[in-house]
């Protein structure tokens, strides 16, 4: 993954998973925020990464939902 903080393909923010002796460590990047970069740092156990995943993965799915709510038509 890329450092945090880098990159304006992702809208300027990233997200790097490290794995660490305790779990794994997340680095969340965004390039502006206020105006000025910022890095949050977070460790996480196994069980709080794993509950961290699910809820990421149930925010993306209820985003999709929301922006796709018909089946497209057909042109």
């Amino acid at each position: 993954m890329r450092e945090p903080g880098q990159g304006s393909e992702t809208g300027g923010w990233s997200l790097a998973a490290t794995p660490v002796e305790a779990g794994v460590r997340l680095e969340l990047g965004l390039s502006d925020l206020g105006g000025a970069p910022a890095t949050a740092i977070i460790t996480l156990d196994r069980a709080e990464a794993r509950a961290f995943a699910r809820a990421l993965l149930a925010a993306a799915g209820d985003a999709a939902e929301r922006t796709f709510t018909s089946p497209p038509s057909d042109a």
